[in-house]
């Protein structure tokens, strides 16, 4: 019963001592404790407010998040690139690349696992470039067990190796035939040599449209291998000897075959697309799998392209029907339902991302699908894009109620 009085007659001074004690804390932890790269604060961001309203081109933006990243970290600099609105043809995978670049010289190889999805694996491509240039074929080893670490699903693997392509050509001097022979050393048993043929794809792009690292250089080394009079030669087997890396070729040399017919590069249109889509044509009939790579290339285009090149995850969720029918519009200048359909499976695939984006904006392009036809391939590569890339059943479960009903059924089945 005493200590009952005391604990009652003295409460007041336990409650200000509790008090105290709980302020002391807080002062010491706001005074010490630095939010890490990886716990940052969403909403958090002066720098969305600071750029809004504001047209910068690429190259301002490029200069502004190289040195917002130099000065807060790459991690804080990708929280914002998320977030800002860009004005229309600002490519945010290569702003992506940007802030990268300077994460991979602030963490080296160790920057991967900062690394996000959200600007189409622009990161770890970055962080791999970024090995290879300073250390060559020995790097090839570290830059594997880093692409295991690369974010997303299960493309996220072979698709570190497309943006190790970008940093090959580079380090190869722009020298394509060096280049395809240095992706080869990537290959392995394990994935069938997929890392080399998503190397020669990122060759491929680079030399199409890369030479940041040496733009003289690039310039000059570019018309030994692109030839307007014959856009597709890069892809032949003088080139590149094996199957599965022309294929690639064939998927990634589109925006050359825009340029051989005289397009704009900023802003190509759809009469552009109705000139090139002959060359994919031209590829002969029993190159199945060329002819629908060249097609599937337009594609994988409309995409970036209908969406003014804001490949984020948030502007692909967010597309509207009249861009969706957009880029269905333009794959049928194919003029034949081999073309058309390939085209509209990349457009698809592009949209879906190996899962990374809500699949959503995947079904609503296969749904607005007039023509029965290209609806049910639509669909059914879906389905069985699902299959392949969601492994958790939760997630399979709940696509499956998204999908309309007529292919519920072979959705749950599998």
């Amino acid at each position: 019963m005493r200590n009952d009085a005391f604990w009652k007659s003295n409460i007041h001074l336990l409650i200000f001592f509790g008090l105290f004690i709980i302020a002391v804390l807080v002062f010491v932890i706001t005074r010490t404790w630095q939010p890490s790269e990886k716990f940052l604060f969403v909403g958090s961001y002066p720098e969305v407010k600071e750029l809004e309203g504001r047209q910068l081109n690429f190259q301002e933006l490029s200069v502004y998040f190289t040195a917002l990243a130099e000065k807060k970290g790459a991690a804080y600099a990708y929280e914002v690139l998320k977030a800002i609105s860009v004005p229309p043809n600002i490519d945010m995978h290569l702003l992506g690349h940007v802030v990268g670049d300077v994460l991979y010289r602030q963490k080296g190889m160790e920057g991967i696992s900062i690394c996000r999805e959200d600007f189409r694996n622009a990161c770890s491509h970055s962080i791999v470039v970024g090995a290879f240039i300073e250390r060559g074929e020995d790097a090839i080893y570290s830059i594997q067990k880093a692409c295991y670490r690369a974010p997303g699903g299960k493309g996220a693997y072979t698709m570190c190796f497309h943006g190790l392509g970008h940093g090959v050509l580079a380090y190869a001097e722009y020298d394509f035939l060096k280049a395809v022979e240095l992706c080869k050393k990537t290959g392995t048993s394990e994935y069938q040599n997929r890392e080399y043929a998503e190397c020669v794809g990122g060759a491929v792009m680079e030399l199409i449209g890369g030479g940041f690292h040496d733009k003289e250089l690039w310039s000059e080394m570019r018309p030994q291998y692109l030839k307007s009079d014959d856009p597709l030669s890069l892809c032949s087997v003088a080139m590149i000897p094996d199957r599965e890396a022309r294929e690639l070729c064939y998927v990634y040399i589109t925006p050359y075959l825009f340029e051989a017919v005289g397009a704009n590069m900023g802003n190509p249109t759809g009469d552009d697309f109705k000139k090139a889509f002959p060359y994919c044509d031209s590829i002969p009939l029993q190159e199945t799998i060329f002819r629908d790579a060249c097609y599937r290339g337009f594609g994988k285009e409309f995409v970036g392209l209908v969406l003014g090149r804001d490949i984020r995850a948030g502007s692909v969720e967010n597309m509207n029907d009249t861009q969706l029918s957009q880029m269905y519009d333009w794959c049928l200048l194919a003029d034949n339902r081999e073309g058309s359909a390939a085209c509209m499976l990349h457009a698809m695939d592009s949209l879906f991302w190996g899962g990374e984006n809500n699949p959503k904006v995947s079904l609503r392009f296969c749904a607005m699908m007039q023509d029965d036809y290209y609806q049910q391939s639509c669909m059914q590569h879906l389905l069985h894009a699902a299959r392949y890339y969601f492994e958790d059943d939760k997630q399979k479960e709940e696509f499956c109620k998204q999908v309309p009903e007529e292919y519920r059924g072979a959705c749950s089945a599998n």
